[in-house]
């Protein structure tokens, strides 16, 4: 009997479950795959019908669509993320968060017009996630990016609004374009301070020729790709980002004091043969310190709100930002104002549709550009006021042309605003069709209009600061630039093989006008009085000018992947510049191609347990710069004054050549080799990326003597003659883990060491002096030529100082005198002349590094970033900066030469002297430096208030930037930028600050 009802119970299951197979009807289930971490979506997503064969992948966007049984399991799976098996349990929507099962590395990287799996990558790409740009203080956001990617250098300056310089894999340019290409959602710019870091999701750095061919003759220098926050399906999420703090002067310049001024100031006169200047030294006491007068504590507020949310048809992101920053000078201010909209429709099942579109309004209080010098050099002798209220004026204390200036009747008395607005953005729309097609079409366009507006009032501040004549400068600058593209994308995977292939097309117009007038006797009342047109007419000016270029593109990628071990990557790009028509090459053909071995994905490594994951790379490819000027080619006249001719006594205004153009001239060439290693270890918690490449600059635009009796106002000619070449290692690790007692953290070091040389000129040994800047009777402090680097420093060798009259007598500088420098005779003649000059210097930096860490334990998180650069030098021109009587610094003031034997380093006070203030040596400091960039300690508050309060979150945070600074040099800050052949020259840059803030984040 029991076995009959077994059977029974056997025979009943089977049938009901055939009749449950036949009712399990297909359904269509679609939603979207987002990372668990920061909710960015996740592409190329393996979807399975579990114990099927049934599957699909996620879109760029993340999405997918599947049919499935209403009881089925979906199985999604990707590498680097824990797989998840989900079941449909009869729901046509489901949203899928993975967790990184290795949360070092970024498993899906923006490339050139679209992603890649990490895995896919065969160039060297590094990506940083807009949630770590938005944990610097820093307004711009490239200035967040300093210290986290090996290979990349980024100069700051102080100044509010400015604009940082980076330079990837070292300086391969004099003449051209030195700037990066920035591709903010697809639209090309030059930079990119009008952007709210906010508003940023992650940024791509390209860094070898390889995964920067795509972009033709823009990627020479390397390209940022930008891609700010899109909408996200789900209910509106309302975000509050705002923060208040304060900029101080770091290791601000301690100068001499009224006493020592006033004592070093008479030594200075005995040594020149003239009387004492100052009967009684010690009566000026302190005397005014002008650092402290003209600088302060700057206030610093930032404020962001966005909207975000969409359904499956729509999403959207709305933001808007306004940022005010004073400067570290009492009279400068800046502000941004910052609004962003993006909308992206799913019209029909296969089209897509959308656009992003943002306006900037930055509006400034701006200084001097000499005022920083004024600081370093006034007397402080001199009082800000006197008595009775008027300024202290440099005259009454005759101090001479040098020094005849009140820095505060400068602050007082300049008057400029700038303004500056900006739209920008692009729409879209995508098309997919026969299953493995997409097509995408979009247009952007960045439209600018800048200001500057300048008014000089009559005054009478000083003797030496005076104006008899009111003038009204305006100066209008506008840039109107479109950028069409079309791109077709073929994906597929077929068995074992996958394969991507990309062909588009681009067509680019870029204009710029400028119009500057000025107007002299304009009254001043308000605002409204200041118009051109109230000045006197017949000495009013104008002038104006402009520039327009076009341009247009065939581009192609092919993406081969088999068995996820082998990878193959080719690209090629055609550029044609209107900038070369009839001058040069008009069309630019750069390829690439790029190949992968995954070894760990080989049978052989399946059993060991060393290895997590091995990736060995390689690539070559060839990049342009067409950063030269319009119609370089083109031989133009200029008209003067001197060139007057006189017909029946009627002068008539000629004309002249006065510059040689080449004939032809071409855009310059970079190729790239890059080999690199990528690999995890101890389950993934460890992971290395390392690399070596080499990036030549072929044909780069050198300038070449020529001879000044042929007329011209330049002694040189441009054209494409030299040959430039940068070499380098960099090195990424990084280690994250989670302790059993709940703390996370995640500790990151790179290093990248860059040598950078010039390896031939068409002219053999001819150098390029330049580097003038704060260097007195014209002199020279760099010097690029073959065989050197770029823009070393070039002078003479100091060997000591010459401390009798005895010793100046029995040398090879009979003119000097006791006090001055010593020179070094480099070739024996007995004679010092330019020969005996020798590289003193190198502004390039070898090592740059940076260490980056993030704790997180309950609902506290702390990030610490340190940073920094060594192996490169800088010229302090600010000590030999003089035509008088101007201030020295406190280090100088106690290392000084005094007499017999008392400095054999520092010479006397009459360094700004002619044979003293050479390029040499003494001036040459190391500018290698170390710093904690930024330092962040927030806290969240308990979900348990947060569910009380219907929120999602509040975060408050503190932190500091640069608040730590270690360096040798005897500057505000040794980060000192420049173009290739003059940087590195100190000559009173905007000094060093360090940030602290108070923040609050908050999410509906």
């Amino acid at each position: 009997m029991k076995r009959i009802f077994t059977r029974i119970s056997v025979l009943v299951g089977i049938c009901l479950l055939t009749i449950n197979v036949a009712f399990a009807q297909n359904i269509t289930v679609k939603g979207r795959v987002m990372d668990s971490g920061d909710k960015s979506t996740i592409p190329s997503v393996s979807v399975l019908v579990k114990g099927t064969q049934i599957g699909t992948q996620t879109d760029p966007s993340g999405a997918y669509s599947i049919s499935a049984p209403a009881n089925a399991t979906l199985v999604f799976q990707y590498l680097g993320y824990t797989t998840q098996e989900v079941p449909v349990n009869n729901r046509t929507t489901i949203n899928v968060e993975l967790a990184s099962s290795s949360q070092q590395l970024e498993q899906v990287v923006v490339v050139g017009y679209g992603t890649q799996r990490k895995i896919d990558v065969t160039g060297s790409v590094a990506t940083v996630k807009g949630e770590e740009i938005s944990k610097q203080a820093s307004v711009n956001p490239i200035s967040a990016l300093q210290g986290k990617v090996a290979g990349v250098s980024i100069t700051n300056n102080g100044a509010p609004g400015s604009s940082p310089q980076i330079t990837i894999r070292g300086t391969g340019t004099i003449y051209g374009n030195t700037g990066v290409l920035y591709v903010v959602d697809g639209v090309w710019y030059d930079e990119i301070s009008f952007l709210n870091p906010a508003d940023i999701e992650n940024i791509s750095i390209l860094k070898d020729a390889s995964s920067q061919s795509i972009y033709g003759i823009r990627a020479a220098n390397g390209v940022v790709l930008v891609t700010t926050k899109k909408g996200k399906t789900g209910e509106p999420v309302i975000s509050y980002n705002g923060s208040i703090g304060f900029k101080a002067v770091t290791n601000q310049v301690e100068m001499a004091n009224a006493t020592e001024y006033a004592t070093i100031i008479n030594e200075l006169s005995a040594s020149n043969g003239a009387s004492p200047l100052f009967s009684n030294p010690s009566s000026f006491g302190e005397g005014t310190n002008w650092y402290n007068q003209a600088l302060r504590n700057a206030l610093q507020t930032n404020h962001q709100l966005s909207v975000n949310g969409g359904t499956e048809k729509t999403t959207y992101n709305f933001s808007l930002g306004y940022t005010n920053e004073d400067g570290l000078v009492k009279t400068q201010n800046w502000k941004r104002y910052t609004a962003k909209l993006s909308n992206d429709f799913q019209v029909l099942k296969p089209l897509k549709v959308g656009y992003t579109v943002s306006g900037t309004s930055i509006n400034s209080n701006d200084i001097d550009g000499g005022i920083f010098r004024q600081l370093y050099a006034a007397g402080p002798v001199v009082p800000v006021y006197y008595a009775d209220g008027s300024y202290g004026d440099a005259n009454d204390f005759s101090l001479g042309g040098g020094n005849n200036f009140n820095p505060q009747v400068t602050l007082d008395f300049y008057n400029q605003q700038s303004k500056n607005y900006r739209i920008n953005g692009n729409v879209y729309a995508e098309l997919t069709f026969l299953k493995n097609f997409t097509f995408r079409t979009s247009a952007g366009g960045d439209f600018g209009q800048n200001e500057v507006r300048g008014y000089t009032p009559l005054y009478a501040a000083t003797q030496g600061q005076r104006t008899t004549q009111s003038t009204l400068r305006i100066n209008r600058a506008e840039t109107r630039n479109w950028i069409l593209e079309n791109t077709l994308t073929y994906k597929n995977t077929f068995g074992d093989h996958s394969i991507t292939v990309l062909a588009g097309t681009t067509a680019q117009r870029r204009k710029s006008y400028f119009i500057n007038a000025t107007a002299f006797d304009v009254p001043n009342t308000s605002d409204g009085d200041l118009y051109l047109s109230l000045g006197t007419a017949a000495t009013r000016t104008i002038t104006d000018g402009g520039s327009l270029s076009t341009s247009n593109s065939y581009f192609g990628r092919v993406n081969y992947s088999f068995k996820d071990k082998y990878l193959l990557n080719a690209t090629l790009r055609g550029d044609a510049a209107s900038q070369f028509f009839g001058g040069g090459d008009l069309w630019g053909y750069f390829p690439a191609v790029g190949a992968g071995w995954v070894v760990t994905n080989e049978d052989f490594m399946k059993d060991q347990k060393v290895v997590n994951y091995l990736k060995l790379k390689g690539s070559w490819g060839k990049v342009g710069n067409a950063g030269v000027p319009v119609n370089p080619t083109t031989l133009t006249v200029a008209q003067g004054g001197n060139l007057v001719a006189f017909f029946n006594g009627v002068g008539y205004t000629g004309a002249n050549v006065n510059s040689l153009v080449p004939s032809f001239l071409n855009w310059e060439r970079t190729t790239g080799t890059d080999i690199g290693i990528e690999a995890r270890f101890l389950d993934n918690r460890l992971s290395i990326e390392t690399g070596v490449y080499n990036k030549k600059t072929e044909q780069a635009i050198f300038e070449i003597p020529i001879l000044s009796s042929i007329g011209t106002s330049s002694g040189t000619l441009v054209g494409n003659q030299a040959d430039f070449q940068n070499r380098g290692f960099e090195f990424l690790a990084t280690y994250s883990d989670k302790t059993e007692g709940g703390l996370n953290y995640s500790i990151s070091g790179n290093i990248g060491i860059n040598n950078n040389k010039v390896l031939s000129v068409v002219t053999g040994q001819n150098p390029i002096y330049a580097g003038g800047a704060g260097i007195a009777n014209g002199a020279l402090a760099t010097r690029t030529i073959q065989g050197g680097a770029i823009g070393e420093f070039f002078g003479y060798k100091v060997g000591g100082i010459f401390q009798t009259a005895a010793e100046v007598a029995a040398s090879a500088q009979t003119g000097a005198k006791p006090g001055d420098f010593r020179y070094v005779d480099q070739n024996g003649d007995n004679i010092i002349d330019g020969k005996d000059r020798v590289v003193l210097g190198n502004p390039n930096p070898k090592y740059s590094y940076g260490l980056n860490t993030s704790f997180g334990y309950k609902n506290f998180d702390l990030a610490i970033d340190v940073q920094g650069v060594a192996g490169v030098d800088v010229y302090n021109a600010n000590i030999a900066y003089r035509f008088g009587n101007e201030n020295f610094s406190k280090d100088f003031y106690d290392n000084r030469w005094t007499g017999p034997n008392t400095s054999n380093t520092y010479p006397s006070a009459n360094v700004g002297s002619t044979t003293n203030a050479a390029p040499n040596s003494f001036y040459v400091e190391d500018g290698s430096y170390i710093r904690v960039r930024n330092i962040q300690l927030g806290y969240a508050l308990p979900s348990v208030l947060m569910s009380k309060w219907k929120m999602q979150r509040v975060r408050v945070f503190v932190d500091a930037q640069n608040a730590i600074n270690i360096f040798g040099y005897k500057g505000f800050t040794p980060e000192i930028g420049g173009t290739p052949t003059n940087a590195g020259i100190d000559a009173s840059v905007y000094p060093l600050s360090a940030t602290y803030r108070l923040g609050l984040q908050v999410t509906f």
